[in-house]
């Protein structure tokens, strides 16, 4: 399935596009959850899109929201959440593991969590961001990893890429919003992550130990 051949009521979106809008991470978002009731139905149906998240509206008023990814479900992931706050147009998304703040802020979407709920992950900085750009897939080793270098650190500049490894055909995801929270949060500081291919991704940790994690989001479909 491309990602221009979904079914009706689910809506495909580009999350953390680059300045050119191009790029991004795609992003399946049923927007009503009833339609499929269960996390076996939830989780079909995210294998059938192939996206390496799919959120599902349980509450469009409330911004309840539930995540999969092909082969399991999410307590918390940063383009998802961005991407259904941009859609919804909600201050609050309703998680199990807390609420998450939302605004809008020209042509970015901004969401604010803590990085405690975002899935653990490695965190392997590189000396060079040539040696990021010349990485040929997912390095050998288990476990989401996200490989990382200054750009320019004197300005927050980053380039990554990130690597699920979690066997369900998602060899590299284009734009990780959760990763970027975590890599803000052990540096201390705002971030200008492009990831990918030329997908964007703003971060900035406040004092109460949270991080917001920024940016823009454009509709690829309409099924």
């Amino acid at each position: 399935m491309n990602h221009y051949d979904v079914p009706r009521g689910i809506d495909v979106l580009r999350v953390f596009c680059g300045p050119d809008g191009r790029h991004g991470n795609t992003l399946g978002v049923v927007r009503d959850g009833s339609s499929h009731p269960d996390e076996a139905s939830r989780r079909r149906l995210a294998r059938q899109l192939g996206f390496s998240e799919t959120v599902f509206v349980d509450d469009p008023e409330r911004g309840r929201v539930d995540i999969h990814t092909p082969g399991l479900r999410l307590p918390f992931a940063g383009h998802p959440l961005v991407g259904a706050a941009w859609l919804l147009d909600l201050e609050i998304l309703e998680l199990p593991v807390g609420d998450v703040f939302a605004r809008q802020d020209g042509e970015f979407t901004w969401i604010t969590a803590r990085p405690e709920w975002a899935p653990p992950r490695m965190l392997q900085q590189y000396a060079t961001a040539a040696e990021v750009e010349a990485l040929p897939g997912p390095p050998p080793g288990e476990g989401r990893l996200y490989a990382w270098a200054w750009e320019d650190e004197a300005a927050g500049r980053v380039r990554a890429r990130a690597f699920p490894r979690r066997g369900e055909g998602i060899v590299e995801d284009e734009a990780t919003g959760a990763a970027a929270m975590l890599l803000s949060a052990r540096l201390g500081r705002a971030l200008n992550i492009a990831q990918g291919r030329g997908s964007q991704i703003l971060t900035a940790p406040a004092p109460d130990g949270t991080v917001e994690v920024g940016g823009r989001v454009l509709m690829a479909a309409r099924g």
